[in-house]
């Protein structure tokens, strides 16, 4: 069986102004990386303004499990099908860190013959937007610990510094250091950091913005460490907002790719699906909805955080309204969280697939009832699945008001999305009861309650004294009407990842609150949550090699 590297390294890609052609763009409008990708200049959202906007539709996902949904591959599929069928379609991705592909992960660019090309170039350097956000973070982290040092004319207090370093790689050793050591010339010693940079608030600010002005306004306001007095200091203050925008300048255009089968794909920015939104740039998905007729975009992890999120930041910042949404399940996982071991995944067991539905029916309500949109289920099919098990969740599925689809898009391609799309295609002209989860208005810990509630099932939500007085000062500082983003286990419902399924009468525990000022939402941290990973045992890193005529091995 081929690897997904060797096929994407078969196919035979279309020059990238010819892609660009396919939804009215002129070469004029690209900024070429080469022959097979390009940056398209975001100006353009300025002048398609008065066109009409597309509809979007949202792949999401049950919680994850070991034995994969494939919510990337969805996307690619259902996109490539749905332009099979006549419909003008452009795919939104958000772009792979280098940490996860050189540590468990590997590839992150869909699979099999479902894939965004050049899958090589997406999954390492691209076109280099990660590096310059990288850059951006550090150049702040300098200026910051520079002002301490050059006097602390704004009265900063260095135990209260709130601004970290950052590198695209999963590095354990860099995530508690102290700096600035020996002798006065070197610094101001202290504990400090590094986030990957896919944590780092910029990202999400990046990914937030809707022009260049609008970036330099939300850098400017992202709160990077405290006084003495217990007051906010801000990127503004430092006056680096100006030098970090002309950092990220170049990068702020979305990238411009293709799949397999040629259909158009911005992949641009990529906030890490935890302590951030988990989504793929405003910009790119803006551009996207003026340029076509159907956008389809994932968010990270299931229908849980990267819908919620998805939902109630980036729609409720961008103006996006999404037309259905793909729940993105397989009969192996269900059955995982029935209770089934790998060993058994591959046996009928009716009854523990019923047990294990409970946590897909929870995504469908969630997703019809607490967001009010028409959901279709796609059932990854894989060999192992039984005719009986596949109708029984088909059968299920419909019971609790969605439409279901075998997808077979990663063995057939478009071919095997086919009724995917069509059932989405149906979903997307339903009337629907749009809603967010929350008012933003509401107070910090009742918007938290409210998801808690609403969305996971939670009876109640229990803070550490750390976490209440961060809420309390948040509010006096005059940030709290922003949104919530919870940060928890994408595993579970709850912030025990090993409460499977769809647990019941379980409380939230809040540990810690953070402020994300310039991205405009406020993080609620629930468990262990690691801003820097580190690599596994045996990292992907080990498996990936390069010949001598430059053909990449190992990313899948």
């Amino acid at each position: 069986m081929k690897t997904d590297i060797q096929i994407a390294q078969e196919s035979e890609p279309l020059r990238i102004e010819k892609v660009a052609e396919s939804v009215g763009l002129s070469d004029d409008n690209l900024f070429h990386y080469g022959k097979y990708k390009a940056k398209v200049d975001h100006r353009l959202l300025k002048k398609y303004e008065d066109r009409p906007d597309a509809k979007v539709i949202l792949v999401t996902a049950i919680s994850p499990t070991p034995a994969g949904e494939g919510k990337t591959t969805t996307t690619v599929g259902l996109g490539d099908a749905l332009k099979k069928i006549g419909k003008r379609t452009v795919i939104c991705l958000r772009e792979p860190s280098l940490g996860p592909v050189f540590g468990v992960k590997g590839g992150a660019a869909g699979g099999g013959y479902a894939q965004v090309i050049p899958m090589e170039d997406i999954n390492l350097h691209f076109t280099g937007d990660l590096h310059a956000i990288g850059a951006a973070n550090n150049l702040l982290a300098a200026m910051l610990d520079n002002h301490i040092y050059q006097g602390n004319a704004l009265n900063i207090d260095p135990r209260r510094i709130a601004w970290k370093r950052a590198i695209d790689m999963n590095d354990r050793q860099l995530r508690f250091i102290v700096d600035g050591l020996s002798g006065k010339t070197n610094g101001v010693p202290r504990e400090d950091g590094f986030d990957i940079t896919v944590a780092s608030e910029i990202m999400a600010v990046f990914c937030l913005s809707t022009s260049l002005q609008d970036l330099k306004d939300k850098l400017s306001k992202m709160v990077v460490a405290y006084t003495y007095d217990n007051k906010a200091v801000t990127a503004g203050e430092l006056n680096a907002h100006g030098a970090l925008a002309a950092l990220l300048k170049d990068a702020f255009d979305p990238n411009l790719v293709q799949t397999l089968e040629h259909t158009p794909a911005f992949i641009h920015g990529g906030p890490f699906a935890n302590i951030a939104h988990g989504c793929n740039s405003v910009v790119a998905t803006r551009l996207a909805m003026k340029l076509s007729d159907y956008v389809v975009t994932e968010a990270g992890f299931g229908a849980d955080l990267g819908a919620e999120k998805f939902i109630d930041i980036k729609c409720r910042k961008a103006g996006i309204r999404p037309s259905a949404v793909v729940i993105v399940a397989t009969v192996r996982a269900l059955k995982h969280h029935g209770g089934a071991t790998k060993e058994n995944w591959g046996v009928e067991d009716l009854d523990v697939l019923e047990k294990g539905f409970e946590n897909l029916r929870r995504h469908i309500e969630n997703v019809t009832k607490v967001y009010g949109l028409p959901a279709v289920v796609a059932v990854n099919r894989f060999p192992t699945d039984t005719e009986k098990e596949l109708q029984f969740v088909i059968d299920k599925c419909k019971a609790y008001g969605a439409e279901v689809a075998l997808s077979e898009v990663f063995s057939k391609g478009s071919e095997g999305g086919i009724e995917l799309a069509e059932k989405i295609l149906q979903a997307s002209e339903k009337e629907s009861n749009f809603s967010f989860v929350y008012d933003t208005e509401l107070s910090v810990k009742d918007k938290i309650k409210a998801i808690a509630n609403k969305v996971y099932g939670a009876k109640d939500v229990v803070y550490t004294a750390p976490a209440s007085k961060t809420i309390k000062e948040i509010e006096e500082l005059g940030y709290g009407n922003l949104p919530i983003c919870i940060a928890k286990t994408q595993y579970s419902f709850s912030d025990n990842a090993k409460l499977l399924c769809a647990p019941e009468n379980f409380e939230i525990t809040i540990r810690q609150v953070r402020l994300s000022a310039g991205a405009g939402f406020i993080v609620a941290i629930s468990g262990e949550i690691m801003t820097m990973p580190g690599l596994p045992k045996v990292p992907s890193a080990e498996k990936i090699d390069v010949d001598d005529d430059g053909v990449i091995s190992g990313l899948f």
